[in-house]
């Protein structure tokens, strides 16, 4: 396995991958590779963007996006997307890919990590086995709105 940190050099391999794992059970998305380009872009080109692209035999197989964030007791890394390939997965690539992202927080003094997942997904015990906790006190909200 070979890690990057992700520049724009590596949209295209973590656009075909995200393609690959979202539109793929348990997801069953429909992104097109053109939404998942501008998706990608916009994290990657974000002044705090921080993400890792994992390879395996030249063939990009996962990655992991996500952005810092200041908060009032030390700066926070917020994962926004976690995604392997489905030919890869339950192989250890999403394990190592939150490693790669807890050493650079780590390395870069970041106190804690963030992400927000569905409960109802086995990604959910995925991350409960990597000693990430539900925090009850949080809901995510949102409102649908007629466009």
């Amino acid at each position: 396995m070979e890690s990057f940190f992700i520049t724009e050099k590596h949209l295209d391999d973590c656009v075909g991958v995200f393609v690959s794992a979202y539109n793929a059970p348990p997801w069953n998305c429909h992104w097109t590779i053109e939404k998942a380009n501008q998706y990608l872009s916009e994290l990657i080109t974000n002044a705090d963007f921080v993400g890792f692209i994992v390879y395996e035999n030249n063939n990009a197989v996962g990655a992991i996006l996500g952005h810092k964030k200041t908060w009032w007791t030390n700066q926070q890394l917020v994962v926004d997307e976690l995604f392997v390939s489905t030919a890869f997965q339950k192989s250890g690539y999403g394990k190592q890919l939150l490693t790669l992202f807890e050493d650079y927080a780590i390395k870069n003094q970041i106190e804690l990590l963030g992400l927000m997942t569905n409960k109802y997904l086995p990604v959910f015990d995925f991350y409960e086995r990597m000693d990430y906790v539900a925090a009850d006190q949080y809901v995510f909200m949102f409102k649908q709105l007629s466009v």
